[in-house]
């Protein structure tokens, strides 16, 4: 199989490239954009993980920005809101399926992947217990199997429901789908299990299944599976349960949520009573007395990896005594009493054949190395990601030399390296095999798609070049049109059933679709053709009925899935969200758009002031409703389509649409407590002080924040008055 690899828009050099500054050493400013930029790419990750089944970046690359986003918010707790990424774990369930609220909510697990990190680990249990060194505290030590998260109810011993991890608190309804899963029993063995119990365990595909998988995809003309997890996901997901009946999942039962009566008070007494209720059990959990014995069981574990016939990508270490799990607690979207111990990267050498470049609906110029195939991990490389142009002439994100400064030139011997068991990408050159007649690769000034200049914007607040060299073109450049065109009629945007990529291609090429609105003319211009789109090859009456249908049933459409359909640089899924929640109408979305042009003004006061949207975010909404043509095709979009507003949550509430800041030390609720109530009785909480803010709730401590409230005559009251004005009292 050939795994083709989407370019990961990131800047990671290798030999120990400069650190980024320390959070400590960060001004609050410094700190909230890199905040908001962190926050965009790992939701952007979270997305490809859990919804798309399609990761982009290694799982140390995912860790290391996760860490340093929480190290942000450590030091400046003013960052921290309810849509804090701290908060959460997975991502949104897909609308394609029923929910399901998980009764105890799914979270994830903390990653190590040094020994050092789990000798660290155990110390902190001991130190956080008060436990003595020469004391025993018990492990469990299981393989991580690389597959989907699920879990399963069962009501007097019969299965009733069936849920994937969604994000964390609400998953998709896969009942149907679960209940052909041979592994998985619908009515539980024995006699001592609760009532009430809910196992939780993951959904994997075995190496030869998924191969004679992969060979019928090929035998029907369909796209290949890039792995046996992706293959697992995608057959738990389908609409149709006899797809998934004909694929042969597995199941292995390793936690639980809510349960009726414990069965037992350890880890390993659970897995045992899971075992007597007819699960299947993975044969390799130990239980561990020391730091050395989780590392030689994780070492043999990692030694016979390739044997198993399932894809592990690490060790997971639980501690055993269920009263100390429950003393232990949770941090942020983790337990402090487990730690996922992963693998490290594996890799090849293969010859650097062409350098292509991909043109992003950003208009970022993406490089992209396309290399002799070669085995890393069982998958068969062809492609892998270069970052950006820099990363190929040996320089790192900060300017620093990586690769001892080597550049990378077609021809090369190139060490190719699938971190965390996903993604590809060119680690190193090896320099002595470079043939003689190998040049410097000369990246393009010019958009590849379009011939517009390409040039690298300088951040006027850093004073830095990006990193990213992007087209001048905009929308007459056909490359960003068309990847604006499939984001528009993705996922989390529009979903319209039917027009996925290869769909989008094939209509840009000929003409029948150019921009958003012609989505919703598609079906009267269809009309009035001789060569209609059933008569074409690859289509039919009832594709092209249901793409009609589909079309139709978009044309109202959320507000926030709106926003995040036009592609405004810098405002992801959660960005159109915290835009929505604030305005509630589109037109007033435009309205602040363009009065806050003036950089001065009231309204760019606002829009920064609104928690998660910073300057950044703010400067690349009005530029995009300055330009004359996106305003052209909104006119025309919005005559197809109708954009429901946002409605207050409680709209009898003394607070409903005004906007509240909350600042100092609050002492009755955390900030993000405080920020939930007031959104749930109607109000916005904005993150910083303006003329248009009504209420300014100020704890001991409270600083410039409430310096402004007195300047802008903005009413201010403490926590008590709070309180008493929302009924609460």
């Amino acid at each position: 199989m050939v795994l083709t690899v989407p370019f990961a828009d990131s800047n990671m050099p290798e030999n120990k490239p400069t650190p980024p500054k320390p959070v400590d050493q960060l001004t609050p400013a410094a700190a909230r954009l890199e905040h908001e930029a962190l926050a965009r790419e790992i939701a952007q990750h979270d997305r490809r993980y859990y919804e798309d089944d399609a990761p982009s970046v290694s799982d140390a690359e995912y860790d290391a920005l996760r860490l340093r986003y929480e190290a942000l918010e450590a030091q400046f707790p003013e960052l921290k809101s309810t849509e804090s990424l701290t908060r959460k774990v997975g991502s949104k369930p897909s609308e394609k399926f029923s929910k399901i609220r998980h009764r105890a909510p799914m979270l994830s697990l903390a990653n190590a992947f040094a020994d050092e990190e789990v000798e660290e680990f155990v110390e902190r249990i001991r130190r956080f217990l008060q436990i003595k060194a020469d004391a025993p505290v018990i492990f469990t030590a299981e393989p991580k199997i690389d597959g989907l998260s699920l879990s399963l109810r069962y009501e007097h011993g019969r299965l009733v429901s069936a849920a994937t991890r969604g994000d964390g608190s609400v998953g998709e309804d896969v009942t149907a789908n679960a209940r052909t899963v041979g592994d998985i029993p619908q009515k539980l063995t024995g006699k001592d299990f609760p009532e009430i119990l809910e196992v939780r365990g993951e959904v994997y595909l075995s190496h030869a299944d998924f191969a004679a998988i992969n060979e019928r995809q090929a035998a029907a003309g369909k796209q290949l599976f890039a792995n046996p997890r992706n293959a697992a996901a995608g057959s738990l997901r389908q609409l149709d349960p006899a797809i998934t009946a004909s694929r042969p999942l597995h199941f292995f039962a390793y936690g639980w949520g809510e349960i009726s009566e414990m069965p037992a008070d350890t880890q390993s007494g659970m897995i045992d009573a899971f075992r007597r209720f007819g699960f299947i059990i993975n044969p390799l959990t130990r239980r561990c007395s020391t730091v050395a014995e989780l590392l030689e069981h994780y070492r043999t574990i990692e030694t016979n990896r390739a044997n198993l016939g399932y894809d592990i990508d690490g060790v997971v270490y639980k501690v055993d005594d269920l009263n100390l799990q429950s003393r232990l607690g949770f941090v942020s979207r983790s337990p402090r009493w487990a730690l996922a111990h992963k693998f490290p990267a594996q890799q090849a050498t293969t010859i650097l054949d062409a350098i292509e470049i991909n043109v992003g609906r950003t208009g970022s110029l993406n490089p992209l190395a396309r290399l002799r195939p070669i085995t890393v991990g069982g998958v068969v490389v062809s492609n892998a990601t270069l970052h950006n142009e820099d990363y190929i002439r040996g320089i790192g994100g900060n300017g620093e030399k990586i690769r001892n400064g080597v550049d990378i030139r077609v021809g090369d011997t190139v060490i190719i390296q699938r971190a965390g068991d996903v993604i590809p990408k060119v680690l190193d050159v090896v320099l002595e095999k470079r043939p003689a007649d190998a040049k410097p690769y000369l990246f393009p000034s010019n958009c590849p798609a379009c011939g517009s200049h390409a040039v690298r914007e300088q951040n006027p607040r850093t004073g830095k070049e990006d990193s990213v060299r992007r087209c001048t073109g905009g929308l007459i450049c056909p490359a960003q049109a068309r990847e604006r065109l499939k984001h528009f009629v993705s996922r989390n945007a529009f979903d319209i059933e039917g027009l996925g990529e290869q769909r989008i291609e094939e209509l840009y090429a000929d003409g029948t679709i150019r921009r958003p609105q012609d989505i919703f003319t598609l079906e009267a211009r269809n009309a009035g053709k001789l060569q209609r789109l059933e008569n074409r090859e690859g289509w039919g009456a009832t594709s092209v009925k249901n793409l009609f249908a589909a079309i139709e049933a978009r044309r109202n459409i959320a507000l926030n899935r709106f926003v995040y359909a036009l592609g405004i640089p810098h405002v992801g899924d959660t960005s159109a969200k915290l835009l929505a929640r604030h305005f509630g109408t589109f037109e007033a979305i435009q309205e602040a758009a363009k009065a806050a042009a003036d950089p001065e003004s009231d309204a760019h006061a606002e829009l920064t002031s609104i928690g998660g949207i910073g300057s950044v975010v703010a400067d690349a909404i009005v530029e995009f409703f300055k330009e004359q043509h996106n305003e052209e095709m909104l006119d025309a979009l919005l005559a197809q389509v109708h954009v429901e507003p946002v409605e207050a949550t409680v709209s009898d509430s003394p607070v409903a649409g005004k906007t509240v800041v909350f600042t100092g030390a609050l002492e009755q609720m955390t900030r993000e407590e405080a920020k939930a109530m007031a959104e749930r009785l109607g109000a916005k909480v904005a993150g910083s002080v303006s003329k248009k803010t009504d209420i300014v709730v100020a704890g001991p401590g409270a600083g410039s924040k409430l310096n402004k409230a007195k300047e802008f005559d903005v009413q201010v009251m403490d926590e008590d008055g709070w309180f008493v004005l929302v009924g609460r009292n």
